[in-house]
């Protein structure tokens, strides 16, 4: 402490613009990792960061809005850049990277979105520091697209080219700057993420991220996308045995069968009645065979995942008539204890609009519960819509769920009230 307090006392004010050695002397600090972490808040207690960078002031001991996060704000950007440090390597400007995760919640606290208010702030304190005008409009997008990659990854189809093209053009900000752009978003999702805390970051969400970058990379440099996904002849053997079959491969339940309308929400409530929480799912359809794979990604709500032969056997139980899952779904929802004076907010349904242009895309917020995703498709369901892929993000106890919905005849709804009705429908079932 007596050192810091005498390089506090002569320590003067930054001029308009750092020298080099002083940005450099910043980002060795930060690259030094978890290491610099007491050093940074015994420089800040001293009053030393906010004489570098005063916009710090409006973020020290600042509290998160949301609960997923660990931390205050100031202490969580300080995490986020030290975990940037493992990860300096995988891109081409580490030192970008360094200062983009130190800045990229630099907006909190300012009202509307922190990634908007917080881009030009960053474009500023990076000229101060000495950065290169169009380093600066790097970070400044770094900032304003921060969120871009999980956000994506988790909300809407990979598969769907409208996807990509949204992330391709997000990062086109700065012209030439486009790969470099996303590679630095795609390792401070990663140091982001792991900074925020257990619910806001998993392996299943990095998959996700990763994949999503990849395919933008490719995108960008001219590549092609992947084929959408068809049915092999290991999926088809499944639906070969009385037209139902299951496997499960650690979080990755796979079911086969009969093509019919409602069969994927339907076996989501299978899924849900053996305490699976369900994070994505997919149909994929063979119209030859007249068989469907459901794709799922279903984490145990706890201890070890069924067997796939109770999984198949309530599936045909239900398929057939003889289980009524939304009875026992409801059931185990009125057992479950609700603590007294727990504020629940109520639930919001979207129609994202240009969002994919193979499918109607539904955006719901909700408090998340066991069975959610059976009763929104069971209401999409009402109105003549089949879900052909569904991304759930679970963030604490608020549940973000995206659907991909076509008519009967794999289109878009043509009628914009079909959807305003089936969005009424979600809101009744959700209430």
């Amino acid at each position: 402490p007596a050192t810091v307090d005498r390089l506090a006392a002569p320590a003067a004010a930054p001029g308009p613009a750092s020298p080099a050695a002083a940005r450099d002397a910043l980002v060795a600090l930060l690259g030094a990792g978890p290491a610099a972490i007491p050093v940074w808040e015994a420089l800040d207690q001293a009053g030393l960061i906010v004489r570098l960078i005063p916009e710090w002031e409006h973020v020290r001991n600042r509290p998160q809005r949301d609960p997923i996060h660990r931390f205050t704000v100031d202490r969580h950007l300080v995490e986020c850049a030290a975990g940037a440090a493992a990860l300096a390597r995988d891109v081409a400007r580490p030192d970008l990277l360094l200062v983009g995760a130190l800045l990229h919640d630099i907006g909190k606290g300012r009202g509307g979105d922190h990634s908007a208010a917080g881009a030009p702030i960053a474009r500023d304190i990076a000229a101060r520091l000495g950065f290169a005008d169009t380093d600066a409009r790097v970070l400044e997008a770094v900032v304003r697209h921060h969120l871009l990659l999980p956000h994506t990854a988790t909300r809407r189809d990979i598969d769907d080219p409208a996807t990509i093209a949204t992330v391709t053009a997000a990062v086109a900000d700065v012209p030439g700057r486009e790969r470099e752009t996303l590679e630095l978003l795609a390792s401070l999702a990663v140091a982001d993420g792991n900074a925020t805390g257990p619910a806001a970051w998993n392996a299943w969400k990095a998959r996700l991220v990763a994949e999503l970058a990849r395919r933008a990379a490719a995108a960008l440099s001219g590549g092609t996308p992947p084929p959408p996904p068809v049915l092999g002849e290991r999926e088809l053997a499944l639906a070969r045995r009385d037209g139902v079959g299951v496997r499960v491969a650690g979080t990755r339940v796979t079911i086969a069968a009969l093509d019919r309308p409602g069969l994927l929400w339907r076996a989501a409530g299978v899924l849900a009645l053996h305490r699976l929480a369900v994070r994505t799912a997919r149909t994929v359809s063979s119209p030859g065979a007249g068989t469907a794979v459901l794709d799922f990604t279903a984490v145990p709500e706890f201890g070890p995942p069924p067997e796939p032969a109770a999984l198949e056997a309530d599936l045909r139980r239900m398929l057939a008539g003889r289980l009524d899952v939304a009875d026992r779904l409801d059931r185990r929802a009125r057992s479950r204890r609700v603590r007294p004076g727990t504020p629940v907010p109520p639930p919001r349904v979207m129609i994202v609009d240009g969002a994919s242009s193979t499918a109607a895309v539904v955006e719901v917020r909700a408090h998340d519960r066991p069975g959610l995703l059976w009763r929104i498709g069971r209401a999409l369901g009402g109105r003549g819509l089949r879900i052909r892929a569904a991304q759930v993000d679970t963030l604490g106890a608020e549940a973000v769920d995206v659907f991909y919905v076509v008519d009967s005849r794999d289109r878009p709804p043509a009628d914009p009230s079909v959807l305003e009705a089936a969005r009424a429908d979600i809101l009744d079932a959700l209430s």
